[in-house]
């Protein structure tokens, strides 16, 4: 056989040795240098920024729903306070009008047990509003759950 048909990178004497390129330059696009490699670690690069980013939004929204929460137990504590003045204050106070207006024999318990009724609805009213306030769905990072489904899709669209 041939030596230079089985080694074709054999020079000849019409023929020069030329050492064969590092990478196959074929499928470059004009003016882009970049290797396959480079543009993996391009993206990791990028990916790796993303991720940052997205971590720095979770947790400045985080922030911002902790101190709704703040508030709204606040809204709770301050509800269950009033609940508690009013239950002791109001008590005596619409206890003390109650009771000429019912009869002597049953006014000793009706009115304490008509006006602490009253003042229980009120605090529950106040403290199921706390309540409401805290729902957990409120609590969720919207804002971050939406990026990241973005650019989990541009991702997918991209690979």
């Amino acid at each position: 056989m041939n030596e230079t048909l089985a080694r074709p990178e054999a020079a000849t004497a019409d023929r020069p040795h030329i050492p064969p390129p590092d990478r196959d330059t074929r499928y470059r696009r004009t003016g882009d240098t970049e290797s396959v490699s480079g543009l993996v670690s391009e993206l990791w690069r990028h990916s790796t920024t993303l991720v940052q980013e997205e971590v720095e939004l979770a947790k400045a929204e985080m922030s911002e729903k902790t101190t709704h929460a703040a508030v709204s137990i606040g809204a709770i504590a301050i509800g269950g306070a009033v609940l508690f003045a009013g239950f002791i204050v109001l008590l005596q106070a619409a206890v003390n009008a109650l009771a000429p207006l019912l009869p002597p024999d049953i006014a000793g318990w009706l009115a304490p047990a008509i006006v602490g009724l009253v003042v229980i609805v009120i605090g529950f009213i106040m403290v199921s509003g706390g309540i409401k306030a805290l729902d957990m769905k409120k609590l969720a990072p919207r804002r971050t759950m939406d990026s990241l489904r973005r650019d989990t899709n541009m991702v997918k669209e991209h690979v």
